[in-house]
């Protein structure tokens, strides 16, 4: 754990002046602060968390003060701040939340720390606004009807900026430019505007009894301000966003902070729609894909307690909130949630501990629990409200297997003939469908047929998926990008080339063949790239232009489209190979999600899914309906196997471009790896073995996997583990406690 000299938990109010030693933490993948002095000017004095610039080597950092110094540098050694930046200083639960991250994840605090100041650029204070008034007097100048109707705009209302008088004017910014040349309209520096507030007391739509006793539950629990963790827990389509919204009331209406996060981004749009019919606006957003200048705007205005909810993808948890209330995580379950690159956490449990130090309420939210929440809420950690039917009526939809071992289609397609029956129908109907396939592109493999040759990623252990639409060869792991060769690598073969399996363009493909007259939509991370693409999907489903969308798990949850009645599932068993540990959870969930899209409102819904293993569990579970009955298998197995969540596990990543070296520091780890714990409980550690992806974007890759009892805390094993090797320059270790992906 943290050494408490240098955490800022052991004294938050204490102000350092002149000549006195400080630690300051910063962004960089260090282990912990270094000490600096204050320096001896009037009126500069320091408290915990305040954000300084202090030199480091030959450079000027950014950081922040975490307590008072170490002592283990000589004063004369020292060099002291320099300025202390015209921002609110960070929280002290948010610099608790930093250490406890970096004890719990084993990764630097620095590391950490960088992810909460994201953005620099925001600890400065904002460039002074401009807008542009009409000069008094006009000079004389010629007035053409644009530069008339600019300056008559000018003569109504505040200033403006220019882009807001050219769009009012209907002028081109060169007019408006113009004009500021020509001395007839001038800049004045304004206040900049403030983001309208979501309406806490704004009346939210009816709600049936179980929805209102359950919004009660939330409601009761922000008011008590203390801190819970509550699993809601209802069927695709029963109206948990329009609960858990009652609690962001309970917290707007007691002056707190409320931050929402979602897996992906794309889930946002109709959720954003939802939230500005239910609060009068929009939330603040936090996410990859704004601006930066936005991403600046919103950190700060976070920090000033002006963004009073927040809703974001997982980095929006190390955001400044000063007085957050409450944190709502939806589609829990997700495995977006988890960070794979850099610090290596789990958002949503990362989320529990961000209430539990802020001592207030977080509210899990998901039709299909993961097993770790689903068996925290059976033990009593969690409190658990369920929501057991859909809103407004609406009946869950029937679900059929389509064995493809009897009803296999011909050559080169993929729709089974019941598949095909259903499409057709549900079209006669005028009602909507989606063909669900998790496997984008074309094919995901091309063979040369002459000699078997496999077209593979030069810097992965991936084959090359075809992408028709950009005519390109595409690795998903690493990005690398191709033009697809026109003959054989290996053997010089001429049209020679094939394209193996499905992915959705060639469905696509199928699908036009068989229905000429239906129009289609391809909805894919490739083209589902943001919000506003999002957005338009909603908007032309909604608008009836689009009779069938050919999707991947972009498309499998978070999405409420009333005409929508036929889910097809093309390849049910796609996710169900391999040795990952929750393959058969995350497939059940992954399917579960997708057929809760058909029949959500008055017409009733239908879901096929096409299997060559209708026996398995999982397909059982999907046809009986029986969520239940399959998580508690699931439990018992993982509890036979003592793997999570009744065993931990952490992975150890070892990687370089040397491979000699990596498997040097892989053996070196294997040999000095712990067999028992503190008070002799067994520790098992398998490999070191080649990832399955054992080599990725130019690294290889080989994995040690420690398994322990759930009562070990496994971070002081692992830290003393790592202690006994030091790896060359060229080889990275990487921890990943609790992890969730095993390539």
């Amino acid at each position: 754990m943290p050494d408490s000299r240098t955490n800022i938990a052991a004294d938050d109010h204490h102000r350092f002046t002149a000549g006195d030693r400080v630690s300051v933490l910063l962004p960089v993948p260090l282990a912990g602060p270094y000490d600096y002095l204050v320096p001896d000017e009037d009126d500069f004095d320091l408290a915990p968390g305040d954000a300084v610039v202090v030199p480091f080597g030959p450079r000027r950092l950014r950081g922040v003060v975490w307590g008072p110094g170490t002592g283990e540098v000589a004063a004369a050694k020292l060099r002291p701040v320099e300025a202390r930046c015209d921002a609110p200083p960070l929280p002290a639960v948010l610099c608790r939340f930093v250490d406890w991250v970096a004890a719990y994840t084993l990764y630097p605090r620095g590391a950490v720390l960088k992810m909460v100041l994201s953005m620099p650029e925001a600890l400065d204070p904002p460039a002074p606004a401009t807008a542009l008034v009409a000069a008094d007097p006009v000079p004389d100048l010629r007035l053409t009807p644009p530069r008339q109707r600019v300056l008559a705009a000018t003569a109504d209302g505040p200033p403006r900026t220019a882009r807001e008088l050219a769009l009012e004017a209907g002028a081109s910014p060169a007019v408006v430019r113009g004009l500021v040349k020509a001395g007839a309209l001038r800049e004045v520096t304004v206040a900049p505007s403030a983001d309208p507030v979501p309406d806490g007391a704004r009346p939210g739509p009816a709600l049936s009894p179980a929805q209102a006793a359950a919004a009660g539950e939330l409601a009761a629990a922000v008011q008590r301000g203390e801190f819970s963790v509550t699993l809601l827990d209802g069927v695709p389509g029963s109206g948990k966003t329009e609960v858990y919204f009652q609690a962001v009331a309970a917290a707007l209406a007691k002056g707190q902070q409320v931050l929402v996060l979602l897996p992906e981004i794309a889930l946002g749009a109709q959720w954003l729609l939802r939230f500005r019919e239910r609060f009068g606006v929009e939330p603040a957003q936090w996410h990859s894909e704004l601006t930066q200048a936005t991403r600046r705007r919103t950190w700060r205005a976070v920090a000033e307690g002006k963004a009073p909810v927040v809703v974001g993808a997982r980095s929006a948890l190390f955001l400044p909130f000063p007085d957050l209330g409450l944190i709502v995580v939806d589609e829990e379950h997700d495995a977006a949630f988890k960070q794979e690159d850099g610090v290596v956490y789990n958002a949503r449990d990362m989320a529990v501990v961000r209430a539990r130090l802020g001592g207030f309420p977080a509210v899990l939210v998901s039709a299909t629990p993961s097993l770790e929440s689903d068996v925290n809420a059976g033990g009593g950690r969690y409190a658990r409200l369920h929501l057991p039917a859909r809103h407004g009526g609406a009946e869950a939809p029937a679900v059929q297997l389509v064995d493809m071992r009897t009803d296999h289609p011909p050559r080169d397609r993929w729709l089974s003939a019941a598949l095909c029956q259903a499409v057709e129908t549900t079209l006669e109907a005028g009602e909507q469908g989606l063909l669900f396939l998790n496997r984008r592109g074309y094919a995901p493999l091309t063979l040369c047929r002459a000699c078997g040759h496999r077209l593979q990623c030069p810097q992965c252990t991936a084959w090359l998926v075809e992408h028709r639409l950009t005519g390109r060869l595409q690795c998903h792991h690493c990005g690398h990008t191709g033009a697809l060769p026109d003959s054989c690598p290996q053997c010089g073969g001429t049209d020679s080339l094939a394209a193996c399996g499905p992915g959705v363009e060639r469905l696509a493909e199928e699908v036009r063949r068989l229905f000429p007259e239906a129009r289609l939509m391809v909805a894919t991370s490739d083209t589902i790239t943001g919000p506003r693409a999002a957005a338009e999907l909603v908007r032309r489903m909604e608008a009836k232009e689009v009779d069938l969308i050919i999707g991947t798990q972009i498309v499998a949850k978070g999405y409420h489209f009333p005409l929508l009645t036929l889910v097809g599932v093309v390849d049910g068993d796609l996710g169900l190979a391999g040795g990952d540990l929750r393959a058969a959870e995350r497939t059940f969930q992954l399917l579960y999600q997708v057929a809760g899209r058909a029949g959500r409102a008055a017409h009733p819904g239908r879901v096929m899914v096409q299997t060559y293993m209708p026996d398995h569990a999982v397909m059982q579970a999907l046809a009986s309906g029986d969520r239940d009955a399959f998580l508690a298998a699931e439990a018992q197995a993982r509890r036979d196997t003592a793997m999570p969540p009744f065993g931990r596990l952490v992975a150890l990543i070892v990687s370089g471009r040397d491979e000699r070296a990596v498997d040097g520091v892989a053996r070196a780890l294997a040999r000095r790896a712990p067999t028992k714990g503190p008070s002799g409980e067994p520790i098992l550690v398998l490999g070191p073995a080649p990832a399955p992806l054992a080599l990725l974007r130019g690294q290889h890759r080989r994995r040690l996997l420690l398994r322990a009892p759930r009562e070990v805390a496994v971070q002081g094993l692992v830290r003393a583990w790592l202690a006994q090797v030091t790896p060359p320059a060229k080889v990275r270790v990487r921890v990943d406690v609790d992890p969730y992906s095993f390539m």
